[in-house]
């Protein structure tokens, strides 16, 4: 566990300019790869860009950006968080994926899913009444990409193929690929059935009460005879230089992000309270280099993972602040986390 992996995710949140007003998008993408690039020399293991399509995040096309950041990094992997292939073509998606492989030396690594957001069935012109089917075919699509280098396959929500080949194929050692699962039984089987790797979305309550989920895994792993793969997890945070910092620092642009998703979605209006109590005992780690990396250290070990994922911005949260935030992850939170285990 002391080896543990540590990465950091975005989805582009809009931020404010000097007058609280949101900036363009074209600026925030530019924002994104500074901080992808501060990551890289803090020394973060993985980035992933999430891919919506609203007007609150900013990145739609996760790809090229991080074939952006190919060029300016030298070692962070690069993936996203997460690709949305139910509303894509996963011989596409894996064409841009492999093409980024290629490019970045092998440090390519999608995280592929549902997402939590709906915009892009409409946009892209598919069926809601399809959501389960469209995944089911294009993971198992997707999956078969992956190992074999001339595809024979059939479905109903897209053209057959015949002994294809796809190009470009990926370079020898192949590309690690996750499904990010928001926690059903069905979500985690689907993963061991494709033989992938999974990766938990946790963003709100007591991270432990997914121990489940990964002992279904596991079960799930041997009773198929597939291998074990690594586990992570991904949840929301922030680092400052104390606890109140942190909090007083993220606590309006979590209010203005969850009351903005509150009004679309009916959920309770969001409280100071309970942003606080999920602090305390839920899924967001915020607070003090020291505090933060004692509860993923924690994490770590009450799931028994091997990845753990910061999803850094959460709301309207001003650029440089999120670059410190990136700063005290890379350079002290990581650190102490693998010291912590080790210990």
């Amino acid at each position: 566990m002391d080896r543990i992996e540590l990465g950091l995710h975005t989805f582009g949140d809009v931020t404010p300019d000097a007058n609280g007003q949101p900036k363009p998008q074209h600026e925030v993408l530019r924002e994104v790869v500074e901080q992808g690039v501060l990551a890289d020399q803090a020394g973060v293991d993985f980035i992933g860009l999430g891919e919506h399509h609203r007007p609150d995040f900013a990145i739609s096309s996760p790809e090229v950006i991080l074939g952006v950041l190919a060029g300016r990094t030298s070692r962070i992997r690069l993936g996203t968080a997460v690709t949305v292939l139910s509303t894509d073509d996963p011989v596409r998606v894996f064409q841009r994926f492999s093409t980024l492989n290629a490019v970045s030396g092998g440090r390519a690594e999608p995280i592929l899913g549902r997402g939590s957001f709906t915009e892009s069935y409409p946009l892209f012109g598919f069926d809601m009444a399809e959501y389960d089917l469209l995944f089911e075919e294009r993971l198992d699509l997707f999956a078969r990409l992956l190992r074999e280098e001339r595809v024979t396959w059939t479905g109903e929500t897209r053209s057959a193929l015949t002994d294809q080949a796809v190009y470009p194929p990926l370079a020898p050692g192949g590309m690690v690929t996750w499904v990010g699962v928001g926690g059903s039984p069905e979500s985690v089987v689907r993963v061991v059935r494709r033989d992938l790797r999974l990766m938990l979305a946790i963003i709100g309550g007591d991270a432990r009460r997914f121990v489940p989920y990964i002992d279904l895994y596991r079960r799930a792993a041997q009773e198929l005879g597939q291998p074990l793969r690594p586990v992570g997890v991904h949840s929301p945070g922030h680092i400052a230089a104390t606890d109140e910092a942190a909090q007083e620092q993220l606590w309006p642009a979590y209010a203005e992000m969850f009351g903005r998703l509150g009004r679309e979605r009916g959920w309770s209006p969001v409280t100071k309270d309970g942003f606080l109590n999920e602090i305390r005992h839920g899924a967001l780690y915020v607070g003090s280099p020291e505090t933060v990396a004692r509860k993923i250290a924690a994490t770590v070990r009450d799931l028994g993972l091997e990845r753990f994922d910061l999803k850094y911005a959460t709301g309207p949260m001003p650029h440089a602040t999120m670059m410190e935030s990136i700063r005290l992850y890379g350079e002290q939170v990581m650190p102490m986390v693998r010291d912590l285990l080790a210990g």
